[in-house]
């Protein structure tokens, strides 16, 4: 029998080799990794299941990084709070304000390898497929009985399998592939499905690339979403020195759907408000006027993200309508932007950098929209009212195009600069 990845490696963690999709298994993960301000809900939960010690916390990551650094007094309670419980339970997996977003770290940590089971209490733990582990998002009840048993289940998802090929074009990323995959499936047209990214056109992506696509998976109601490991991949995970099992999927396996796409055929994509799945190509809305631009998270918050930006603002200056915002994803990546003087060159074009975190993403702070204002953002999501006021409009798209449309004080084709 041939198997899809999710398919395999269920049955591999369930030791129930030869699962198919629909089945329902009992696992226990390699790793959970739980966030910020819920880290103090999933705390207390824990503590009402009468448990005292955690099933294991060198399996645990705790981190704090949504409201970084914290706004108001309950945030810096809750901050004291996960501070306590890593010292108490011994949780040396801690990663304090300003060391960057959770997804970021836990790849770039060393937190995620090949052929791992991972949960995080965040929605964008599908991220973790890029290095091709199964990642998958859960609440904060289940977090609390994870820390106290160690295990629980799942549905085999079934598999939709999107084979990409071509070459990217110039001033079109991995963000623009996977708002065209969004739009072609629909925002729940993957919901419990395991996504795999397929084909020669991977080949060619990076992990940051890969990255970013796992990461909006999620944005399509993806269980997961899963990038082969490769050379690439092997390269990347190298430099931790940590011998890992790869899953791969068999040939001939069953997929509910095949999509195809065409690097080559691609243009820069934006999604426009207020879905992440009404999804244009820029040329459709150039000229658009905006007032702020945000360049960072956990999609795009990575040293190549910033790399584009400031190549295409180096000896430029933004428009001064725009407020452009940096948010580099860790504090290593903001090290190394330094190094490499994007950040000299970014600042002197006009943008304010933020601390390592998730900050305007989702409304927190540093960032915030008002009523009829309009931002281009490269984050991974448009919702009213996501980034502040619901009167203000979110339109998302790759760091070229956004660092191109601060430069022209509107949305603008990054082609014609590139």
């Amino acid at each position: 029998m041939a198997f899809t990845f999710a398919e395999k490696i269920l049955g591999i963690k369930a030791s129930r080799p030869g699962v198919k999709a629909g089945e329902i298994v009992r696992v226990a993960p390699d790793r959970v990794m739980s966030v910020s301000a819920t880290n103090a809900i999933v705390i207390n939960f824990f503590r009402e299941l009468g448990v005292k010690r955690v099933w294991d916390p060198q399996r645990i990551v705790l981190i704090l990084d949504h409201e970084t650094p914290p706004q108001v007094p309950d945030q810096a309670n809750s901050h004291r709070l996960v501070r306590q419980f890593a010292a108490e339970q011994g949780i040396h997996k801690f990663f304090d304000v300003g060391e960057g977003i959770c997804h970021q770290l836990m790849v770039e940590q060393g937190l995620v390898f090949p052929g791992e089971l991972i949960f995080g209490k965040d929605s964008h733990s599908t991220t973790y497929g890029a290095v091709g582990a199964f990642g998958t998002p859960i609440d904060a009840t289940e977090m609390a009985c994870l820390w106290a048993t160690g295990e629980t289940w799942l549905r085999v998802p079934q598999s939709i399998k999107v084979e990409v090929r071509g070459t990217f074009p110039a001033a079109v990323s991995a963000k623009d592939l996977i708002l065209k995959v969004i739009s072609l499936l629909s925002a729940d047209g993957a919901t419990y499905r395991s996504v795999e990214f397929l084909g020669p056109g991977v080949r060619q992506m990076s992990v940051a690339d890969r990255m970013t696509v796992a990461n909006m998976g999620i944005e399509m109601g993806a269980k997961n979403a899963f990038f082969p490991p490769d050379e690439v991949t092997g390269s990347f995970l190298k430099r931790f020195g940590v011998s890992y099992q790869a899953v791969y999927p068999d040939p001939g396996a069953n997929y509910e759907k095949v999509l195809e796409v065409n690097l080559n055929e691609l243009g820069p994509q934006i999604a426009c408000p207020h879905r992440v799945d009404d999804v244009k190509e820029v040329s459709a809305v150039e000229g658009l006027s905006i007032d702020q631009v945000f360049i960072g998270s956990c999609t795009n918050g990575r040293l190549e993200d910033l790399t584009v930006a400031a190549a295409i603002l180096e000896n430029r200056r933004i428009d001064p309508g725009v407020r452009l915002i940096i948010g580099p994803a860790s504090r290593d990546i903001y090290l190394a932007a330094m190094e490499a003087g994007h950040i000299q060159t970014l600042v002197k074009a006009g943008a304010m950098i933020l601390p390592p975190g998730c900050g305007p993403c989702f409304g927190a702070h540093s960032g915030l929209l008002g009523d009829g204002e309009r931002c281009l953002s490269t984050t991974n999501r448009n919702f009213k009212g996501r980034m502040g006021s619901p009167r203000a409009e979110i339109y998302l798209a790759s760091p070229a195009t956004a660092a191109a449309s601060a430069w022209r004080g509107k949305i603008f084709d990054p082609r014609r600069i590139i």
